[in-house]
């Protein structure tokens, strides 16, 4: 009767630190699976700014294109000249409005 009374402790040990082991692994694992949420919302965002940073660089290599196939005018001159030399046509006056 001694034998089976340390067989049932011995057991009931087992099964404790069975049910420890089981909790601790579930913890665990909890954890893990909220850090790879974490890291599925930043991946998305990510995706989110990239496909904008593409949807941006296409409208950019439209205007580009329509550009390319008007072909050099001389209001597509002036415009460039204007934007980028700062040139001015006779009798016009430009202001600089500094920061």
């Amino acid at each position: 009767m001694a034998k089976q009374k340390k067989r049932v402790r011995r057991q009931l040990r087992m099964g404790l630190l069975t049910k420890l082991l089981v909790v601790l692994l579930l913890a665990a694992l909890g954890c893990q699976v909220y850090a790879l949420r974490e890291q599925v919302a930043d991946a998305e965002a990510e995706k989110a700014r990239v496909a904008a940073l593409v949807e941006r660089r296409r409208q950019e290599n439209d205007a580009l294109t329509e550009d390319i196939a008007e072909g050099c005018t001389p209001e597509k001159m002036q415009e460039i000249a204007r934007r980028e030399l700062g040139w001015a046509l006779p009798g016009e006056y430009v202001f600089d409005v500094g920061s």
